[in-house]
């Protein structure tokens, strides 16, 4: 009988992962990968959209710049939904938000479902602009929700998943995205629509599931409703000790209001831990066949789900530090020997599949660390009332690099050529350093104990310092 409780228990926790997950960031990885397949189409049809309606067809740099405002529109509508994100967190709740956002990426499914009948490729852009909006939200909130309703032991691998998702929609959005199947000429308008499937299974399946308990708890202050969210996660175990813990979060936040961004770049106890985000990965390609490229890209997709699914299991047991730290360094090796097998592409002849081996070992380097501790790290550092600011800062900072690069790594090929990595290894090196000196480990410990050993630490030097400020001002608890 114990065993098939927990076994029940543990089907309600898959469940809700699977519900947050397929609407939530398998969306954003999905959405990058379907948009490469139709580029020629969309392309044409910008052109001959304009041809008919002027007369006179596009020119080159023309049809070019149109594509890169349509592809820009993606990060630019993630910065946007990254900055709501937060507001939303907190206003509607985890659960919610993450059913709201679906309304988003069906309006994005019905504008570029229908552009081709409406002869109007403006209708493609906003359409990209609404689908990064549902990618921005999700990615800063279904970790939140995932790691606040996972208990603390499983807490990493849980809230791990929402990079298993990204990876699974990057290489679902590859293979649905082949000429095969709606890659082609004709059904391109479906599969940029198809991202409206999984918001519709998420609106059918996420509202059997609790809200995150944290929430209901710390930021609601409905305790019954928290047993009652607790009790369907857990099943009959004993939820004492859960629940002292989150009453003590509860106690330590009393009277505080959920902070603003800017706030934490104030609070000294903070300071250190909003420096940390990643830096987006780049891809190039290294004298591919064009008719092979597409296979190719699936191939460092499943790279990359591979590793998320191995680091979801791993996590609890490395731990977080160990896995960043050699992520990182193994990405900056990895691009060393990228620039060094670039610069004699054109001496050896099997240098350009030593670039090759590169590209994927700096993808399995980025996905077996980064790729996903990065998204667990904003929960764990962060206390009830700093989480969703927080969330805003690193999801504004992924959506502003992912722009960044995209606009400028053309120039920075340009410039540096064989040496075009050197900013990525800066980068690597640089984060490497961070997390080997500052950041401590979080494997097993409380969200309050996390807390505390920041503040510990950052106010060392001002309680040897011994001076008195008052009484800390007592707020709201609203936004």
């Amino acid at each position: 009988m114990n065993k098939l409780q927990r076994l029940l228990q543990s089907k309600v926790l898959i469940l809700t992962i699977c519900a947050a997950g397929i609407g939530g960031t398998f969306q954003y990885g999905y959405n990058i990968s379907i948009i490469n397949a139709p580029t020629s189409y969309i392309q044409a049809f910008m052109n001959e959209t304009w041809l008919e309606r002027t007369g006179v067809p596009l020119e080159s740099n023309v049809i070019l710049l149109l594509w890169s405002l349509t592809v820009s529109a993606y990060p630019l509508g993630g910065l946007t939904g990254a900055l709501v994100a937060g507001p939303m967190a907190i206003m509607l709740g985890r659960k919610m938000s993450l059913l709201l956002n679906n309304v988003f990426v069906i309006i994005a499914a019905v504008l570029s479902g229908f552009s081709r009948m409406a002869k109007s490729f403006e209708m493609i852009m906003l359409s990209r602009f609404f689908t990064g909006v549902n990618a921005g939200v999700s990615m800063n909130i279904q970790p939140m929700y995932l790691a606040e309703s996972a208990p603390k032991k499983l807490r990493g691998a849980v809230a791990l998943t929402s990079a298993s998702f990204t990876a699974l929609g990057l290489v679902l959005g590859q293979v649905v995205g082949l000429r095969e199947l709606l890659g082609g000429e004709e059904s391109w308008p479906f599969l940029l629509a198809s991202n409206a499937v999984p918001a519709l299974i998420q609106l059918t399946a996420l509202p059997w599931f609790p809200e995150s308990p944290r929430y209901l708890l710390i930021d609601r202050g409905d305790k019954e409703s928290c047993i009652s969210a607790l009790r369907k996660l857990r099943g009959n175990s004993d939820l004492s000790a859960e629940l002292e813990e989150m009453l003590a979060e509860q106690a330590a936040v009393k009277g505080q209001r959920a902070k603003n961004p800017w706030e934490l770049f104030r609070n000294p106890a903070l300071r250190w831990q909003v420096m940390y985000f990643y830096a987006a990965y780049v891809f190039q390609e290294a004298g591919i066949p064009q008719d092979k490229i597409p296979y190719v890209v699936i191939g460092t997709g499943s790279c990359e789900l591979i590793t998320s699914v191995t680091c979801n299991m791993i996590i609890d047991y490395a731990g977080r530090r160990p896995l960043l730290l050699g992520g990182y360094i193994f990405m900056a090796g990895w691009a060393i020997v990228f620039m060094v097998a670039l610069s004699q592409q054109t001496q050896i002849s099997w240098m350009p599949y030593l670039s090759m081996a590169c590209i994927f070992a700096y993808i399995l380097s980025f996905g077996i660390g980064p790729a996903g501790v990065t998204g667990v790290l904003p929960t764990e550092v962060f206390d009830q009332m700093s989480r969703p600011a927080a969330y805003m800062i690193c999801g504004s900072l992924l959506w502003f690099n992912l722009f960044l690069v995209g606009t400028a790594f053309p120039f920075i090929v340009k410039s540096l050529a064989h040496f075009c990595y050197v900013p990525f290894l800066v980068v690597c090196v640089c984060t490497a350093l961070y997390v080997g000196f500052f950041l401590p480990e979080t494997k097993g410990k409380s969200f309050l104990e996390i807390s505390e050993e920041f503040k510990k630490r950052n106010f060392k030097a001002q309680t040897r310092a011994g001076f008195y400020k008052g009484p800390e001002e007592i707020k709201s608890t609203v936004l």
